[in-house]
């Protein structure tokens, strides 16, 4: 595929087969989605109905599960938004560098023989002698014959299948415009004595031809070594998966492709092996890079019982996993799918560039031969018919081939296939390309309190000491005694110790006291921990003024004591992310209100948002409260984007404009919202807005430069300043013209790779 009017043709073919409903062709990955019926059709049936118009249909196998099972970006089709495997991509433009090397000496010589005779024509060096000038002209003819045969044979099939078909695309201009040049040329050389009363014989084309073909092979050549650029996000994520796994099984370390893996697995990693499947640890310890899946840079620690992605990098430590998600389960498979998708999609703000596509093609042929006939209807009576046809005939081929509509059609689908890999590579996943052009405009932000604003698990805040004690001496006694209980507070505590390698202590005589609190003896002492009706049972006396406050602010005390007195106070609290107040001026900075929507009561809810900076509050909601207030804002004119977990938030996040999932670990939530962000930080928001406003900004100076182009070169090419001015376009300028548009649409979207979100 070569540019929108492709992506038109192939639309309009498939749509008219009996049993297809719906066509979405993007140039830019060159890939299509159809929905047909399958009692009606076949892929395979839709392959041959579009190959006479010079088009197959590379049918995928089974994406997700091969990218899954160790299968390298080399070896896979459909995954680089080429629709081609790499090998098969490089090998192309192998071929392509080939016919460049071998006609731009050729375009040397004709220009050189062009600037020559302009040159001459203002006295500035001698007049070519006439014996040269034919030895120049047969040798340009014989050029001329090797550039639109050999160098330019697609462009002669894109003009055949437009005499045969009716289908025009890209192709079918250029080929009609050098044909046009040759075809004139010959007949001028080969009869010019015959036609010499008609035309100006002394005038040819075969440099036209030359150049022209010289320059549009080069801008495809330049293009499509861009664009395997723009898939290199698809290509890495790839090269991500391991190919084979150190399984054990029937007590023996054996090495088994990634695909025979199945679930249950033992699987052995050793220091800077990859990981080939999402796992669990049973056993070991180490840090692993997960840079590539979540964004973040410095690598993880994972001790057993936590979760492993596949793909992700072991760096030092040896541990043993068991499988609990293969093949097309992982988590990098689903990455790759969405991000496949997501690529694949198209933006709204494309509509136009689709519908101006689709009729450009035949728009261009009616302006060529209408540019050509009124030079020959107004311009013989003033320059004589000779003269008239000569530039007829330079207008003519300069409008079919300044005006190819390949940069209107790269412009959107390049800008989008490097922006959702950007995005991938920082952790933000995107659904779609819709989803990425709205978030642009969202002024309003609604995030959920617990999970998004906070860690969503209770940590141990601060330590009040009241005794003697050391504050590791007093969290050992306290955190022994809660390593017994089962309460979530307890566990925060224990975890809080074991972080801080602080011993627990051997406990006697354990016992849960009910709502209230634990009791336990340690080195011959009762102790007691638990909540204020604890103490008052034990007739200790405590400042309640202290502890409601604490309370009001959302922490949970839990006070240590022993029969006589209080030894201290721990607050365990649902701590608020170190990224959260950061991530909220950054948004104020864009110019982005943020509201937090909490069934908190309110005055946690009040405390934690000023600490953070949100703007407002809305706090002891239900679900469908949260749907409501969205709705409200909506009201208002507000584009409102919601972050939430994607599971108790969903009707909110359906509701949004833009709905964000704060997903974590393995268990994302890709399909819940339209931009799930990895390990559910808040910084990478930012992030994602500040990618889909480069995102569109990119698309939208694409789009100027593409319209630009035409709207300039068109008229200039017709030859409509020449009364005014004198100015006509020539067709090899117009070539290359053609070429550079092409060239710098995608270069431009190739910039976004360069940009810090």
């Amino acid at each position: 595929m070569h540019c929108a009017s492709c992506a038109s043709i192939i639309e309009k073919s498939l749509g008219k087969v009996d049993g297809v409903h719906a066509v979405s062709v993007n140039v830019g990955t060159e890939m299509a989605k159809v929905s047909y019926d399958e009692t009606k059709v076949n892929p395979e049936q839709l392959s041959k109905h579009i190959e006479p118009l010079g088009y197959t249909l590379v049918i995928p196998t089974d994406a997700p599960s091969a990218a899954a099972m160790g299968m390298s970006a080399d070896e896979h089709t459909a995954h680089l938004g080429l629709n081609q495997s790499k090998s098969e991509k490089l090998a192309e433009l192998a071929a392509m560098k080939t016919k460049i090397i071998t006609i731009m000496p050729m375009a040397a010589f004709a220009v050189g023989i062009m600037v020559w005779n302009i040159l001459a024509e203002f006295n500035q060096v001698a007049a070519v002698p006439s014996l040269w000038n034919d030895s120049f002209n047969t040798l340009l003819a014989l050029m001329a014959t090797y550039a639109l045969f050999v160098v330019g044979k697609p462009y002669l099939l894109g003009l055949y299948r437009f005499l045969r078909y009716g289908a025009a695309n890209m192709d079918t201009l250029i080929g009609i415009g050098t044909s046009a040049a040759f075809l004139y040329s010959v007949i001028v050389t080969v009869f010019r004595e015959e036609v010499r009363l008609y035309v100006n014989v002394s005038v040819t084309y075969f440099d036209v031809a030359i150049v022209v073909i010289a320059f549009i092979t080069l801008g495809k050549y330049l293009e499509a070594r861009a664009k395997i650029k723009t898939g290199d996000a698809i290509e890495k994520l790839l090269n991500l998966q391991a190919k084979t796994a150190l399984v054990l099984r029937d007590g023996k370390e054996i090495e088994l492709p990634v695909d025979q893996v199945v679930h249950g697995d033992l699987i052995i990693v050793k220091p800077a092996g990859k990981i080939p499947v999402d796992g669990v640890l049973t056993e070991g310890s180490s840090f692993v890079d997960e840079a590539m899946v979540s964004g973040e840079p410095v690598p993880v620690e994972k001790n057993a019982g936590d979760t492993v992605v596949a793909g992700t990098l072991n760096t030092t430590g040896s541990f043993t996993f068991r499988a609990t998600k293969v093949g097309r389960e992982t988590m990098l498979a689903h990455i790759i799918t969405m991000v496949q998708e997501a690529q694949g999609s198209k933006a709204p703000i494309q509509a136009l560039a689709d519908k101006i596509s689709s009729i450009f093609v035949p728009i261009v042929l009616v302006i060529a031969f209408v540019s050509l006939g009124s030079w020959l209807l107004l311009g013989t009576s003033s320059l004589g018919f000779a003269q008239a046809l000569s530039f007829g005939l330079v207008s003519f081929v300069g409008v079919l081939v300044i005006a190819c509509p390949c940069a209107l059609g790269l412009a959107t689908p390049t800008a989008i296939i490097v922006g959702v890999g950007k995005g991938a590579k920082e952790g933000i996943l995107i659904k779609d390309a819709a989803t990425l052009e709205k978030l642009h405009k969202v002024d309003v932000v609604v995030v959920d309190k617990t999970g998004t604003i906070t860690k969503g698990k209770p940590e141990l805040v601060r330590v009040q000491n009241q005794s003697a004690l050391s504050e590791a001496e007093l969290v050992s006694i306290l955190a022994s005694l809660e390593s017994k209980s089962e309460h979530p507070i307890a566990s925060a505590i224990v975890s809080y110790a074991s972080a801080h390698n602080i011993a627990l202590k051997s406990i006697t005589d354990f016992k849960a006291i009910k709502g209230k609190g634990v009791q336990g003896v340690i080195d011959g002492v009762a102790y007691y921990a638990g909540n204020l009706r604890l103490m008052q049972d034990l007739s200790l006396s405590l400042s309640t003024n202290a502890i409601e406050q604490e309370t009001r602010e959302g922490k949970t005390p839990v006070i240590l004591a022993t029969e006589k007195q209080i030894i201290g106070i721990v607050l365990v609290a649902d701590a608020i992310k170190p990224e959260a107040v950061e991530a909220v001026a950054a948004l104020h900075k864009l110019g982005i209100r943020v509201v937090m929507l909490t069934g908190d009561n309110a005055q946690t809810a009040d405390f934690i948002a000023k600490q953070v900076g949100i703007d407002e509050v809305v706090a002891e909601v239900m679900p469908e409260d949260k749907l409501n207030k969205i709705k409200e804002l909506q009201a208002e004119g507000r584009v409102v984007a919601m972050a939430g977990d994607g599971i108790n938030d969903a009707p909110a996040l359906a509701q949004a404009d833009v709905g964000i999932a704060m997903a974590t670990g393995t268990d994302v939530a890709i399909e819940s919202a339209g931009i799930t962000l990895l390990h559910g930080d808040i910084s990478k928001m930012v992030k994602a807005v500040r990618l889909s406003r480069l995102t569109m900004r990119g698309i939208r100076q694409n789009l100027f430069w593409a319209f630009a182009y035409n709207v300039i070169g068109i008229p200039l090419a017709t030859g409509m300043f020449y009364p005014v001015f004198g100015w006509l376009l020539n067709p090899m300028f117009a070539g290359l013209a053609m070429a550079l548009s092409s060239v710098s649409v995608v270069g431009n979207s190739l910039r976004l790779k360069t940009k810090t979100l």
